[in-house]
């Protein structure tokens, strides 16, 4: 099973936020998925995101792929870094 990192939209029309989730690669966007493990809200400024780190460090160290946005996400707040340094330290 192919397991990602991605956003699941929510909110109303023209005012989207984000869950960060766990899901599965065939679920749909919106649909079923495994683990919440932030928020991402892009209308505030500066935009607001909310990751419990532990966990995506966790999902990712298993072998979950963050989605192109989630791994910029993941960057900005430098959990990307975390992990580089968590497989060395292996």
């Amino acid at each position: 099973m192919a397991v990602k990192i991605r956003l699941k939209r929510m909110g109303s029309k023209k005012a989207p936020f984000y869950r960060v989730v766990v899901a599965d690669s065939r679920a749909p966007r919106d649909g079923r998925f495994i683990e919440e493990i932030g928020t991402y809200n892009p209308l505030t400024q500066p935009a607001k995101v909310d990751i419990a780190e532990e966990k995506a460090l966790d999902w990712m160290l298993k072998g979950a792929k963050p989605s192109d946005t989630v791994r910029n996400l993941f960057s900005k707040e430098g959990l990307m870094e975390k992990l580089h340094n968590a497989k060395n330290q292996k």
